[in-house]
């Protein structure tokens, strides 16, 4: 079933009108690879549906509502109060402009059933978390037979890799202190297969590379968002004692240079000597 696409707070709610059922509402959690690239879902859903028996009427076969006495069939009453007349629904027809003698055996005289149906949604390819599917004719049905519209929700389960704002997608890849000191290629992932990240020498952390159009197709525009993909420079642990004598070694050799080899560290320690002298 195909449905119309809303964003994030649209559409929904309304309520049966005359002769039409309620709509409704379901929540459909997807995981971000069924969001991105499109699904299809199985649903069920439990509604009221027009009584088979009675065909809608709330009475029993062989029988049929009759004009309620009490508004001889309007449906409204006038009631006197003071010098003013309020007019409003009839309370034993309930606006009806019937009552029913002899109720039909399955539906109580309501005139609906509850019956659980399946349906086979489909999913286009880059809805978001918030957005909801119209599915016309499918909500709670009516005595009358006309149906109100079944809106689904999409929830997007949370990915272990990846995070999405709009059309862009968001992860973080740890990197060693040689590859961010010396540069290389690293391989990462991304929802259309796999990529070649290249990182330059003397990269810092949290430096943030973006890769064009390997982000999420938008459901509407077609546009496509890019992958932003954020280093995490990773501390060594466990070490042995001649990896933590070398490492000694080498921070040495970087504090014998002084500002060439670490400049910020270089400038925070210049700042904190000024904030001291002039505190």
């Amino acid at each position: 079933i195909f449905g119309d696409i809303f964003g994030g707070g649209g559409g929904g709610g309304r309520r049966g009108g005359a002769g039409r059922g309620a709509d409704l509402q379901y929540t459909l959690e997807l995981s971000l690879e069924e969001a991105v690239h499109g699904s299809e879902s199985r649903i069920r859903i439990p509604s009221q549906v027009r009584c088979d028996t009675c065909n809608g009427s709330g009475a029993r076969p062989g029988t049929s509502p009759t004009a309620c006495p009490t508004c001889n069939g309007q449906g409204q009453v006038r009631m006197q109060q003071g010098f003013f007349s309020i007019q409003q629904a009839c309370p034993d027809c309930r606006g009806r402009g019937t009552v029913i003698q002899s109720p039909c055996s399955d539906c109580s005289g309501s005139g609906t059933v509850q019956k659980t149906k399946t349906l086979q949604v489909k999913v286009p390819a880059g809805v978001d978390d918030g957005d909801q599917i119209r599915l016309a004719g499918e909500g709670q049905g009516s005595a009358s037979g006309g149906s109100g519209d079944l809106y689904v929700q999409i929830r997007i389960r949370q990915h272990p890799i990846f995070s999405r704002d709009g059309d862009n997608l968001y992860c973080e890849m740890p990197i060693s202190i040689a590859m961010a000191t010396l540069g290389g290629e690293i391989e990462i992932p991304t929802l259309s297969g796999r990529a070649q990240l290249k990182v330059p020498p003397e990269s810092q952390s949290e430096r943030v590379f973006r890769l064009k159009s390997k982000g999420v197709r938008n459901v509407r525009s077609g546009a496509v968002g890019d992958l932003f993909c954020k280093i995490k420079i990773e501390t060594p642990v466990n070490l042995s004692r001649k990896q933590k004598e070398l490492l000694r070694e080498f921070d040495d050799m970087l504090k014998a240079g002084g500002e060439r080899h670490s400049p910020r560290e270089s400038s925070w320690s210049d700042r904190l000597k000024s904030f001291f002298t002039t505190s």
